[in-house]
């Protein structure tokens, strides 16, 4: 009986408690909103390219519930910008509620269509602003996209199937259909100028027996799983040149993902590779920054080619998920070249070849995650699925005047395999290096490690201190403390007189790409 009681007083009590509540009532909003911010930049954007999603969140710093007559575009429905008002996509929105104290989450898109309005210039500023409220209540915010013109290189799409063009490649003189998704560049495609960045989706072939040549201040931006391929018999010719101003890199060929938010400048893996194609020949890289990337370059083949097949000088590649530079039975020469935060190696001489490395600096402090290999790899084969190792010979791998460090211990690591029956050359030399390698639990028996042989390593630094400027920012300028300062040898240095910004090294030459400066 008691408890009975009980349940019908509590009753009562919210009946009469809902009695006296006033329902909501949401008053005309008087031109008092707050706002994170005054201005959304959405950052840069290609044309004809969706931005990421930006927001911009809206106060009700009063004590009463408001709603706000109408939220919309100044621009209206022919707007690029694109909003989502409390979970509504729309471009103009009205009587939208918002309680006292509280606030809500605009977010913002933008896509500049060409077909829709043209492009004057290669770049310009598009605007346009939210409106809240009308008359004198009015407020507003600004929306501010830079819009960059481009060249798109993209495959075919069946609008039926949705199948994307695949490529045809030639190998040893055959055509081979193959499943990699993109498409051969047109004969007016072949020589990429500096008027304005091209946009390339899917993988873009220089064909057979054609040269692509890339300009200086050439900006070069790969989607996703995309890349640059130099098909059998074709070249590469990539001329940069040096540039006035290292933070503009006015004259620098830039190879980058085609997300332009800060968020991504320094994100490895945004696209795939620079592949030379076994058979592609005499390709060129000169002043070129590669980043970002799953490989910086991958190098197939052509190991005992008359001409190297690849010539690199007085570049940079960093940021890239697996390898900067991946060289399988080829040939590479490398001058003032610069490789750091690879997710396994900076540089893999594998498979065997030939590589010829001289004043450069091959340094890894990647620390996203666990990395396999050191910052230099050198072995001469590959293994299958079954474990079985295929050998090749290494003809030649000289390391002169070099700095090959990083934040792991130590960074070399010489793999060999040998054919018992017939053995194979392996010939690898290190001339005056500056080279991380501490083996304090002997692990690394091996006579190739033997650094007193002179046959293998002459004029050798171990574990002093390069004094790098900045690594972990990718930048390997050497300072006064280096322990590279005045180390090299001049054989090389005459070859290589010049370091990578154009600083002679003809007297007192310091080890790897750059002349030590005094850091301010």
């Amino acid at each position: 009986m008691k408890r009975t009681l009980y349940f019908i007083c509590c009753l009562g009590f919210i009946l009469l408690w809902s009695s006296c509540r006033k329902d909501f009532v949401f008053e005309p909003s008087t031109g008092t909103l707050g706002f994170s911010k005054d201005t959304v930049y959405l950052d840069t954007i290609f044309t004809n390219i969706g931005s990421s999603t930006y927001n911009l969140k809206v106060y009700n710093n009063s004590n009463e519930d408001i709603s706000i007559p109408n939220v919309q575009l100044q621009n209206g429905e022919t707007s690029g910008y694109r909003l989502n008002v409390d979970g509504q996509d729309g471009k103009s929105f009205n009587n939208v509620q918002l309680l006292a104290k509280d606030s809500l989450f605009i977010f913002i898109e933008t896509t500049f269509n060409t077909d829709a309005e043209p492009l004057f210039g290669n770049e310009f500023l598009y605007t346009d602003k939210i409106l809240f409220d009308t008359g004198e209540n009015q407020q507003d915010v600004d929306l501010v996209t830079l819009v960059k013109d481009a060249n798109f290189i993209y495959p075919d799409k069946d609008n039926t199937t949705g199948i994307i063009e695949t490529l045809t490649l030639t190998i040893n003189g055959q055509p081979v259909e193959t499943e990699i998704q993109g498409r051969e560049l047109l004969p007016e495609e072949l020589t990429f100028t500096n008027e304005k960045p091209y946009v390339v989706y899917g993988y873009a072939a220089v064909p057979t027996g054609q040269t692509l040549t890339v300009n200086a201040g050439a900006r070069v931006h790969f989607h996703a799983n995309s890349g640059l391929l130099v098909s059998e018999g074709a070249t590469l010719n990539i001329n940069g040149a040096l540039s006035n101003d290292q933070d503009l890199l006015e004259n620098e060929v830039i190879f980058e993902g085609d997300r332009l938010e800060p968020l991504f400048s320094d994100v490895p893996g945004q696209w795939g590779t620079i592949w030379l194609f076994e058979g592609s020949q005499n390709n060129t890289i000169n002043h070129a920054t590669i980043k970002n990337a799953t490989v910086g370059i991958l190098s197939d083949g052509n190991a005992n080619a008359v001409m190297d097949k690849l010539t690199i000088t007085n570049s940079q590649i960093y940021n890239v998920s697996t390898f900067g530079i991946l060289g399988r039975n080829t040939s590479i020469k490398a001058d003032n070249i610069v490789l750091n935060n690879a997710g396994q190696a900076s540089f893999g001489a594998t498979l065997g070849g030939k590589y010829n490395v001289t004043h450069s600096t091959i340094a890894n402090y990647w620390n996203s995650s666990f990395r396999q290999f050191p910052a230099l790899l050198i072995n001469n084969f590959v293994l299958d699925e079954d474990n079985t190792a295929f050998l090749s010979e290494l003809t030649e791998a000289n390391f002169n005047n070099c700095i090959i460090y990083g934040n792991d211990n130590p960074e070399l690591l010489i793999d060999e395999i040998q054919d018992e029956v017939s053995p194979i050359p392996f010939n690898f030399k290190f001339t005056n290096c500056l080279l991380r390698f501490e083996d304090n639990n002997n692990f690394f028996s091996s006579e190739n490690y033997d650094f007193d042989d002179t046959t293998h390593y002459e004029g050798m630094v171990f574990n002093q201190d390069p004094d790098f400027r900045d690594a972990n920012e990718n930048d390997l300028i050497i300072g006064d403390d280096s322990a590279a300062n005045g180390q090299g040898n001049a054989v090389f240095s005459t070859q290589v007189p010049n370091d990578i910004l154009g600083i002679s090294r003809t007297t007192s030459p310091d080890l790897g790409a750059y002349q030590h400066i005094t850091f301010e």
